[in-house]
Formats: structure tokens, sequence, C-alpha cells
């Protein structure tokens, strides 16, 4: 099953028909995805399951009706075991962006966590999950499919905050500053950190 988050709201793909009542359900062969993703933007439908039998062919599958755009973003760990944050839009995140042509997915996330927070010296130690939103541009909507690394860097510096993307400020969070900023942050990044454990460290 994948998660994807629209509007901080889940939407479920699934190739099980649960026997729970708390949500609508849509075959994924026949739904008008916009038309759903509209109502899910609007808070008119608060949680959603798509339908479709291959759960192997299930993504393959959302990728034909909406436009896919890859992103690389970053779990920053430094040397005191804290945690690299921007906060952007009201709300905490961690840095990612946007692939560029031709270029590795983990270049792509190392190469904006330095834009985005001006600290470099990153080492990629594991792959994480990945994670999928869907956000609207240019007045289309397009499923953002992010793949995460936990990072370690020795920078010592000022992070420097990315002011043309938006971000109001860059900081380290200590395993207890981090569980207040999960309180305002999305949902997808609560998923990182409930696989990474981080609030168990310590």
């Amino acid at each position: 099953m994948y998660k994807v988050f629209v509007n901080d709201k889940p939407l479920f793909l699934t190739n099980e028909v649960a026997k729970e009542t708390d949500f609508q359900l849509f075959l994924l062969e026949s739904v008008d995805i916009e038309q759903l993703i509209v109502k899910m933007f609007n808070n008119k439908i608060k949680k959603a399951y798509l339908y479709y039998p291959d759960e192997k062919e299930i993504l393959k599958k959302v990728k034909e009706k909406i436009p896919v755009k890859r992103a690389g973003g970053g779990l920053v760990y430094n040397n005191k075991g804290e945690v690299l944050f921007i906060f952007r839009n009201g709300k905490w995140d961690l840095p990612k962006g946007g692939c560029e042509k031709n270029e590795e997915i983990e270049d792509s996330a190392i190469r904006e966590v330095e834009e985005e927070t001006g600290v470099d010296q990153l080492k990629i130690t594991k792959k994480l999950q990945k994670t999928y939103h869907v956000f609207k541009r240019n007045g289309k909507y397009r499923l953002k499919i992010t793949h995460w690394y936990e990072m370690k860097t020795n920078f010592t510096g000022t992070p420097i905050p990315q002011e043309n993307e938006g971000i109001e400020k860059v900081a380290w969070l200590n395993p207890e500053q981090i569980k207040e900023a999960m309180k305002n942050s999305y949902e997808n990044i609560k998923l990182l950190f409930e696989e990474e454990n981080v609030y168990n460290e310590q």
C-alpha cells in the first residue's frame, strides 16, 4: 500500500478492500483523479482509498493519470546528533527539491540541502523511504515523489536559509525540539521520523 498526501490528507493506494467505513473508496480504473484531488484540497474528502487489484502496477497506473515530479531530500545529522530543519510557509520541513535534467537523485538531494540551508560536507549514510504528495503548480496537479536520504555532516558554521525559495529559517533541532516541531510539520515528514525512530535516540 502507498500513502499519498493531498493537502496533508491521506490518499491510500491499495489492492485490498477494507471493511472500515470512515473513508471513501474509489476504483482507480474509473475515477476522475483530478476531481478527487480537488475535493481533497477543498476539504470535502478527509481520507480516501484508491483501489486497484494489482499492487505492483498501482503506482504506475496513478502516474499515467497525473504527471510526476521527482525530488530528493535529506534528513541530516550533525556531530551532536541534531537534525537539520527548515521553516517555510509556516511549517517545519526538511530540505528537499526537484531533480534537474540528467541528475542522479542522490546528487539532487545533496545539492538541494546545500542550496536551501548553506550546509555542506554532506555524506549520504543510508537511503530512507520515499514519500508521495500532490501539489499544484501553474493550475496543474502533480505527484511529487521524494527520495529521502539520511546524511551526516561535520559542518560547524551557521546555516543560511535560501530566502528566494521562501525559507525563513534553518535550525538544528535536538530530539526534544523535533517532537515539538512535529506538531507543526507535514504528514510525510512525520512518516520519516517514525521510520527513523529519532525520538528514542539519546
